[in-house]
């Protein structure tokens, strides 16, 4: 079953960004993971404000493939980067509707 990561990133600090970026698209296409969106344009149709600079979503093969990139060593240095450098929530969600 597919899973998707999806989050929404508002960096507070930009000396992060570039080293961050090939190591991170490296990593996720390594564990099958596709980014299927990075952008700074999106809007929020319901809910109370919840403001952020970037949203992305990437898809995955499994449960497993994404929680080892967010585990994988290698990519452990760049997290704590990104999460020290940014306002981050990160949400990862299976590809199965269980209301039907």
């Amino acid at each position: 079953m597919a899973y998707y990561s999806v989050l929404a990133v508002t960096p507070t600090s930009e000396g992060w960004v570039s080293d961050y970026l090939g190591p991170a698209n490296r990593l996720v296409a390594q564990y099958g993971g596709k980014y299927l969106a990075r952008t700074s344009s999106h809007e929020q149709l319901e809910g109370e404000a919840q403001g952020s600079t970037l949203r992305i979503v990437i898809e995955w093969p499994s449960r497993e493939a994404a929680v080892n990139f967010m585990q994988d060593a290698e990519y452990a240095p760049y997290l704590k980067a990104r999460t020290e450098g940014s306002n981050s929530f990160h949400f990862l969600i299976a590809g199965k509707d269980y209301l039907t």
